[in-house]
């Protein structure tokens, strides 16, 4: 459950008629590095954190320090931050899934988002590149999902952006190539939440890079420039990659280097 804190208290958590962004614990972890570069770069405000038993506990510095005065500050498995003048709302998780948990959370989240009110959910996820079938191959390697719901809205919008949708795959290949499925190789919650989010009448939307593992920042950065050319959240320009803030807990994400006494 979502647990306000600071000094708002519960007035910091009126989300009504605003737009959920939150990640997927997926392949690269593209999305979650994703919303790292949203909440450092419009330096949105923690308004709380969401309790669950689902995701492995974990704590650690805050990850979008700014001063040695806030560097101390503690942060858990999965908090909320807020940006009230674009209604915008986020969950970061940082953390994995317990064996058998991600349904429970889902349920509980979609809950959240249905008492809150939340206008609609904006996903940010990956998806395996080596399982992509042959039309997969084509193209961008970015893809979007729309529930019913959302469909109505903006639909006509994400096809005037000329973005491709998600495509669905044989279910049983060289058994029967007429049934397709929707398909989310290394997605993790990504299927299920969308396709209880189509269940329940929620607005939801999911944006995908197809990606492999390794150094994922670049395709965090590609991710995050898909979702602005939607949402406006920075001013778009030839060179909007450059106006991503990095948050200062990238500086060792993949290591401090090698010492040069070695070369």
């Amino acid at each position: 459950m979502f647990v306000p804190c600071g000094s708002g208290g519960s007035a910091s958590a009126d989300f009504r008629g605003f737009t959920l962004l939150m990640p997927a614990v997926s392949v690269g972890n593209v999305g979650q590095l994703a919303i790292d570069l949203v909440i450092s770069t419009l330096g949105m405000t923690k308004v709380g954190y969401f309790y669950t038993d689902c995701l492995v506990p974990m704590v650690g510095n805050n990850p979008y320090a700014t001063a040695e005065d806030n560097s101390m500050e503690l942060s858990i498995n999965a908090e909320v931050y807020s940006l009230p003048p674009k209604k915008l709302v986020v969950l970061q998780i940082r953390s994995p899934f317990i064996k058998k948990k991600s349904r429970p959370f889902c349920e509980m989240l979609l809950s959240w988002v249905q008492s809150s009110q939340c206008a609609r959910v904006v996903v940010l996820s990956s998806s395996h590149a080596y399982q992509r079938d042959d039309e997969q191959l084509l193209g961008t390697p970015l893809r979007y999902l729309l529930t019913p719901d959302l469909e109505q809205t903006v639909g006509g919008l994400l096809q005037e952006l000329k973005w491709k949708e998600m495509e669905k795959v044989v279910a049983y290949l060289g058994i029967d190539d007429t049934e397709k499925v929707l398909h989310i190789p290394g997605g993790g919650i990504t299927k299920l939440l969308f396709t209880e989010s189509c269940s329940r009448g929620i607005q939801m939307a999911v944006l995908l890079k197809f990606c492999s593992e390794g150094d994922n920042i670049p395709d965090a950065f590609v991710l995050v420039n898909y979702l602005n050319e939607w949402l406006q959240l920075i001013k778009s320009n030839v060179n909007v990659s450059s106006q991503w803030k990095i948050p200062s807990s990238w500086r060792l994400l993949f290591g401090s280097g090698l010492p040069p006494t070695l070369f």
